[in-house]
């Protein structure tokens, strides 16, 4: 029987009507991810938060008195709180209490399959803790399992604070380890000058439904928020027959703790080497600005700003949200898709190939005569374009255009018997 819960939330000032309660909803729909019953919500409008107990001393009691009325297991705030306002939260009314950060790090918990995604979660499960163990209350060595307890380390969270400090530091030299088999994968794929797209947006928006109509691919599918957490690559084939690689990353989210986005830097980084970013908008959303601002955002936050984007506004089969088009227009350049009919996706696939062929760098190549110059002419013609080419008794000169990822790869060629001649590149 899974656990009974009340969401608390509170408005500030500085918050809409609008806001509270989307960001409310969202929190009820991330409780249900994690496999809890959601009984019942309260919400409290503040001038400023309570430094003891973050709610105000009225709503601390009337929420003890629907603890006992409703039978609940567990209260769940929809924003961080401190260890302290925490502690002196459930000394007053004597029931488990997590907040926002801890119940999207368990289902993070709940959803990373790989080694590197498991150990990820748990550094920042460990770190978001540990100043949680001290001082009165009801802590984690008497919470009994359930939301916010579980996860790859859950057993080592009722030890003392050097051992987990011990523990932690262990995760950081096991993930530089896995990451170091990450960067060897990298180096050799490097070696295959391909295009990288990555797939991003808010959680739930449909970019594993989008991965899959674009690729063929298996990955999971599921009306759940965070459904895919461990990154996906597959290849991708344009109208004009080039092959690029698509990767689908993590969703994210409004208020996502910065202890994950720390945690999860190396597979954030896979998205900062993209060549081109494919933006997925749940274009049904009545928040779909909101949470578009959300992941540009954090994009923004991690190094990936800069990067060319398509903004792709999914769930056409559903029905836009007109009015929140209307208020906000759209973000360009875009496209308008329903990855779970096909609706578009000709139409995106087109836009695309534009969006790279638009980044293409101009490059003169001196190549020798014979299978050896043929080869890197083949090549260049499944990744980029060959403008113009003159054959001389020895020599081959084309003109080429490509993606930098292209040109550096031309770069790491043993240039023994050929050269590129331009200003960003240079064999002598």
């Amino acid at each position: 029987m899974s656990e009974r819960c009340l969401l608390v939330g509170i408005q500030l000032p500085s918050q809409s009507d609008f806001d509270h309660n989307s960001s409310l909803e969202e929190l009820s729909n991330l409780a249900k991810t994690a496999g809890v019953t959601v009984v019942g919500e309260t919400s409290q409008k503040l001038k400023e938060i309570s430094p003891a107990t973050f709610i105000g001393k009225g709503k601390v009691d009337e929420v003890a008195e629907l603890i006992k009325a409703q039978n609940i297991d567990v209260v769940i705030f929809d924003d961080e709180i401190s260890p302290a306002q925490q502690r002196n939260l459930e000394e007053k009314i004597e029931c488990k209490l997590v907040d926002r950060t801890t119940l999207i790090l368990d289902i993070f918990a709940q959803h990373a399959k790989s080694k590197e995604g498991s150990l990820q979660v748990e550094l920042a499960q460990l770190r978001y803790r540990l100043p949680r163990l001290v001082g009165k209350g009801i802590d984690l060595s008497r919470l009994g399992g359930g939301i916010g307890t579980r996860g790859p380390g859950e057993t080592k969270l009722e030890v003392d604070r050097r051992r987990i400090r011990d523990k932690i530091a262990a995760i950081r030299r096991e993930l530089e380890e896995v990451h170091q088999v990450r960067f060897l994968h990298k180096k050799r794929r490097l070696g295959i000058p391909m295009t990288v797209i990555s797939l991003v947006g808010y959680t739930n928006a449909g970019k594993s439904t989008l991965m899959n109509r674009l690729t063929g691919a298996a990955v999971l599918v599921e009306n759940k928020l965070f459904a895919t957490l461990d990154p996906t690559t597959r290849r991708l084939k344009l109208p004009n027959n080039h092959r690029v690689l698509l990767t689908d990353t993590v969703g994210f989210i409004k208020k996502l703790p910065t202890m994950l986005i720390e945690a999860f830097k190396a597979t954030l980084e896979e998205i900062c080497e993209a060549d081109l970013l494919l933006h997925v908008i749940d274009g049904a959303s009545h928040d779909a600005y909101s949470q578009s601002q959300t992941v540009l955002n954090i994009l923004d936050e991690i190094g990936a700003g800069e990067i060319p984007t398509l903004h792709v506004y999914n769930k056409l089969d559903l029905g836009f949200d007109q009015y929140d088009v209307a208020k906000h227009g759209r973000l360009h350049p875009s496209v308008l898709v329903s990855a779970e009919k096909g609706d578009g996706i000709d139409e995106l696939l087109k836009k695309v190939q534009e969006m790279i062929e638009s980044n293409f760098e101009r490059h003169t190549l001196e190549l020798p005569q014979g299978p050896t110059g043929e080869k890197i002419l083949a090549v260049v013609r499944e990744h980029g374009r060959v403008v113009d080419q003159r054959y001389e008794p020895d020599k081959i000169y084309a003109t080429v255009e490509v993606t930098k990822r292209f040109a550096m790869w031309l770069q790491q060629i043993p240039k023994e018997n050929w050269s590129v001649d331009n200003k960003r590149i240079s064999h002598d």
